[in-house]
């Protein structure tokens, strides 16, 4: 037998389990290297936020986890202001089409006037289930106006200039990456506001954010939008 054939073999063996390693590396999903681990660090629990216009029982904490049933429409906000900080949290959706968001640098202002169901103003960073595009197609719009990947935009009468590529009505900064995983799989979000600026990372990649975020400075809130959401590793760093 020709003895370049056994090499030739092994070679071509080598060569294909290089090309599987790599499939399987560039497919997956990494975590985000900023675990919210190391100096400055804490975790934001129970003792940390105050319910602003939701039910007794819509969100139910354990240490720096949270249950939200989805109702009413609300938010429950930090206890303290906020200017300049990065967080780290992971959610997941537990219904098909949920929809939530984390809001950034909400004036105490809009949130006392929320005397029933509804959202302040602020900075959204969207958290939305994937199957909320095809639910929104149904009624028969076409769902171009939102992704369901990380979308960070102003609420009310917020303003912020956000970063490429930009909802065709210019007010929000699409992912350029599609990386969030579907309904009852853990999503991993950093998030970094600093100096009027918010970037935002998830499953690991910088995927959108803006700049000249008007306010600059306010509370956190987290959203309570009709559909039942978990939150868990929520934890902050105060940044000067």
């Amino acid at each position: 037998m020709n003895k370049t054939i056994p090499a030739l073999i092994s070679f071509l063996a080598v060569m294909l389990l290089a090309a599987s390693q790599a499939t399987t590396t560039t497919t997956e999903l990494p975590a985000a290297t900023v675990d919210g681990t190391g100096p400055g660090w804490r975790s934001l629990g129970a003792e940390d936020f105050v319910n602003v216009n939701c039910h007794d029982d819509t969100w139910a904490w354990d240490g720096d986890s949270v249950k939200c049933t989805g109702n009413p429409i609300g938010v429950t906000r930090s206890v303290e202001p906020y200017t300049n900080f990065e967080m780290v949290c992971e959610w997941r959706h537990m219904r098909d089409a949920g929809n939530s968001g984390i809001f950034l640098w909400s004036p105490i202002e809009s949130m006392d006037r929320l005397k029933g169901p509804g959202l302040p103003e602020g900075i959204e960073v969207q958290v939305l289930d994937l199957g909320y595009k095809a639910a929104y197609e149904k009624g028969g719009n076409p769902a171009n106006w939102f992704t369901c990947h990380g979308d960070v935009f102003p609420v009310g009468g917020s303003t912020m200039k956000p970063f490429p590529p930009t909802a065709p009505n210019g007010r929000r900064s699409f992912p350029t990456e599609n990386r969030s995983k579907g309904v009852g799989e853990w999503n991993h979000y950093y998030i970094r506001a600093i100096n009027g600026e918010v970037r935002l990372w998830v499953n690991g990649a910088e995927v959108s954010g803006g700049s000249d975020c008007s306010p600059a400075t306010g509370y956190l809130a987290l959203e309570s939008e009709g559909s039942p959401v978990e939150f868990r590793n929520l934890r902050i760093r105060v940044l000067p």
